[in-house]
């Protein structure tokens, strides 16, 4: 080899070295080293402040968020999207009003708004949707939990896109109020159900037809 070969080569690791340490010492790499960590102190913080904890409803969204009366970072209130449910859209400017949204978000303004309700967050899950939620039970001042009286009532879909704790029990709670026809169940088509569930349902059809 040589010797001008060689001190390319030894030029060349000296600065593919330096390009090694750069990255080493870069905020790219230690943001992306702490993001596990920040994840989980995320979510420990998220119980320590609302788990178990009692709040006030200051806001009903729709059927299935709502904002209870403790500040959230920048905001004044904290946003609570409803675990393991979906209610028809009121707000959603894709959709526009779906069927039996209205009723679902004023079922949920007489039984949650300006009434003390307890939050509780899913052991073991996430706490917070992709749109920065939270993502919670809420307990009303009755000892009823609104998730389950939203499906039990037909009001809400229980929602099969997402696992949690109480997925089977919501899964079984909506079957019950479809074959009794409650709520949104008594006259709801195919067409007006969301898009995940008519998915949904093409996906058992195709199923059972195999």
């Amino acid at each position: 080899m040589s010797r001008r070969r060689r001190w390319a080569i030894f030029v060349l690791c000296l600065l593919l070295a330096a390009v090694l340490i750069r990255l080493d010492h870069s905020p790219i790499r230690r943001k992306w080293q702490r993001q596990p960590q920040s994840g989980k102190q995320a979510k420990g913080r998220d119980f320590e402040k609302y788990h178990g904890k009692t709040f006030s409803v200051v806001n009903v969204v729709d059927g299935d968020t709502i904002d209870i009366d403790i500040p959230d970072g920048n905001y004044a209130h904290t946003r609570i999207r409803l675990w393991g449910i979906d209610t028809p859209e009121t707000k959603n400017p894709k959709t526009g009003i779906m069927y039996f949204g209205p009723q679902a978000a004023e079922f949920v303004t007489k039984s949650a708004l300006g009434k003390k309700v307890v939050v509780y967050l899913d052991e073991g899950n996430r706490t917070r949707g992709k749109f920065g939620r939270l993502l919670a039970y809420v307990k009303l001042p009755d000892g009823s939990v609104l998730n389950e009286v939203l499906v039990a009532e037909g009001f809400a879909y229980a929602d099969l896109r997402f696992k949690h704790s109480f997925y089977n029990k919501y899964k079984q709670l909506e079957a019950v109020a479809r074959s009794q026809k409650k709520g949104l169940w008594q006259k709801v088509t195919r067409e007006q159900l969301p898009k995940w569930r008519q998915k949904e349902i093409s996906k058992i059809k195709m199923k059972k037809s195999k």
